[in-house]
């Protein structure tokens, strides 16, 4: 590999952003296409499918094999609640492969016994993430229905584009929390990425249906990132 493009590739990695590094099989030299990168033709096509899967292979492009190794930054799940729901959501979304942390200031609820072997910060939102950010790679779900503890979090999720951000609660309930939020100051555009109420439609009644729906729509979100800007660049 180029030093320059090792370089490249470790620096995106230590950010958490995702890139593909691109192998000319013909020539063998590389370069790194870093996601939000403008690449022409079918080699674009293959580099944006690589982003949206993960998956690293081979591909032809105009008459040319590329080898596109791809490097994600781990999925993160940041759970807002030490509820029922989470106590079902957070060991699924493990095994989904999500590296899962909850926050809730509310001692009471966010005691390891509840929540074995999982990241528990016993804090205010507010305060946790001035320490440890939200970022592109991160899905947030607000599942309180406080608004001190949820509206922080889902504030800074929208503002720094989250790719899921869900938030439980009746069509009632988030109609209210929209109020609140377009008051703290969020375009129209931020507040319908918001995913309320939260989950699939599955009828689900349990907290652990609830979770399963969750989950559900935090990996569609994961997996389609990207296509409805694309979808939506089209239509203009």
């Amino acid at each position: 590999m180029d030093p320059h493009s090792l370089k490249k590739l470790n620096a995106e990695r230590e950010a958490r952003r995702a890139a593909v590094l691109v192998t000319n099989l013909d020539d063998g030299r590389d370069r790194v296409i870093c996601e939000g990168d403008e690449v022409a033709g079918a080699l674009g096509q293959a580099v944006a499918a690589g982003l949206r899967s993960g998956r690293s292979g081979l591909v032809e492009a105009d008459g040319t094999q590329f080898f596109l190794n791809v490097h994600l930054p781990p999925p993160r799940l940041v759970v807002i609640g030490a509820v029922h729901i989470s106590q079902a959501l957070t060991p699924m979304a493990k095994i989904a492969g999500f590296d899962v942390e909850i926050i809730d200031p509310r001692t009471a609820f966010a005691t390891p016994e509840r929540f074995p072997d999982v990241p528990l910060l016993a804090e205010w939102p507010q305060d946790v993430l001035e320490k440890h950010p939200f970022d592109p790679y991160t899905a947030v779900a607000a599942l309180t229905h406080d608004p001190k503890i949820d509206d922080p979090a889902l504030v800074s999720a929208l503002q720094t584009g989250c790719f899921y951000v869900g938030a439980l609660g009746s069509r009632k309930t988030h109609a209210k929390r929209l109020d609140r939020l377009t008051a703290a100051g969020l375009s129209e555009d931020m507040l319908a990425r918001i995913h309320a109420p939260i989950g699939v439609d599955i009828g689900a009644a349990s907290p652990a249906e609830i979770a399963v729906a969750v989950l559900a729509e935090i990996i569609a979100a994961f997996r389609r990132r990207g296509l409805a800007d694309k979808r939506e660049g089209k239509a203009a």
